[in-house]
Formats: C-alpha cells, structure tokens, sequence
C-alpha cells in the first residue's frame, strides 16, 4: 500500500490573528527565501494587513504573502492601494504553484476590498506575476516625503500594478505612494 502526500493546506488571517510562533516561522522563511538579505524593514512592511500562509502535510510552513493598505496619488485621487509584499516560498518548494496560490488568494483581498493593486517585484518574482496579469507600471513612480514628492526612477520598471475597484490607471500620470521607513517601494 503506497501513502501519497496530502495537499498543500493554505490559510488567511489578518496579523492580529497570527500567533508569535507564526510570525517567527514566517520571518524564517522569508530569510530563507530571499538569502538573508530580507530586512527588519522589509518585515515590518508586511505586517498590518492579510496574510496567506500555506504549509505542507507535515505542517511546516512552504508559502507567504501579505497584502496591506498603502495610499497612492495617481490623477489628483489618492487610491487605498493593496500593497503586496513578503511573498516567499521555501527553496524545495519552488515551482510547484504555491507562489501562484498565495498571489490567488491576495489579489481576491485586492480585487473585492481595494482600488487597485500594486507590487514590487524581484527580478526572480517579476515573471509570475507577469504571468498572472500585472503589469509592469510604465509610468513615473514617486513618493511623498518630507519635502514634497520625490522622483524614485529605481522603482520604475520594477513596480507592478492590478486593476481592481478603481478600474483602469493611466500611465501618463505618475503613482506617488505614501512615505515609509526603509525602501519607499
């Protein structure tokens, strides 16, 4: 008799729900994921909104994601923008869906909840999100500082957008996202 391996379990819960024991699995993984080099910053950044968590039939955790509210200018409006971030999946779990999977579940939050969606994307991450119908933001990418807006052209080409509640944006007017600590983007 041959025992085949359950699916893949998947989670969502906002932050609040997430126990510490998650959140440092979460923070292990995403280390893991992007070679150390996944800052407290870059953590912190996806914390405070809708997390994706899937694990395997031995319960460990293989996949995240988040999405949280940001707020961007385009076209004199500014837009509650679900910001995805911390998306990982654990190396010998790689290209088998799971990074599909958590970005399904994320864009259902985006698609009913917010006026647009919009990422970052690692070289690495860019093509699955390409392949799920994101675009790459063909416009000028800004954000808000303490001293007005600030051009940032090392986020364009790499910042992607989704259409949700909004409808369409318009690439001749720039994205101008709220300021944050650390990466802008």
């Amino acid at each position: 008799m041959t025992t085949t391996a359950s699916a893949p379990t998947s989670r969502t819960a906002h932050t609040a729900d997430l126990t510490p024991a998650e959140l440092r699995a979460i923070r292990a993984l995403l280390d893991d994921a992007f070679d150390g080099d996944f800052s407290d910053e870059d953590f912190e950044h996806g914390l405070g909104g809708m997390h994706t968590l899937v694990h395997d039939d031995a319960g460990r955790l293989v996949a995240h994601g988040s999405v949280v509210m940001r707020r961007v200018r385009h076209r004199g409006r500014w837009l509650r923008v679900g910001y995805v971030e911390a998306v990982g999946v654990r190396a010998d779990a790689r290209r088998t869906g799971l990074g599909g999977r958590v970005m399904a579940e994320l864009e259902r939050v985006i698609d009913r909840a917010y006026d647009a969606g919009m990422l970052s994307a690692s070289d690495e991450g860019a093509a699955l999100y390409a392949a799920r119908g994101w675009e790459a933001w063909s416009g000028r990418v800004c954000g808000l500082g303490l001293e007005g807006v600030v051009h940032l052209p090392e986020e364009e080409g790499s910042t992607f957008a989704r259409t949700a509640l909004a409808g369409p944006l318009d690439p001749a007017f720039e994205l101008v996202f709220d300021w944050r600590d650390g990466d802008v983007l």
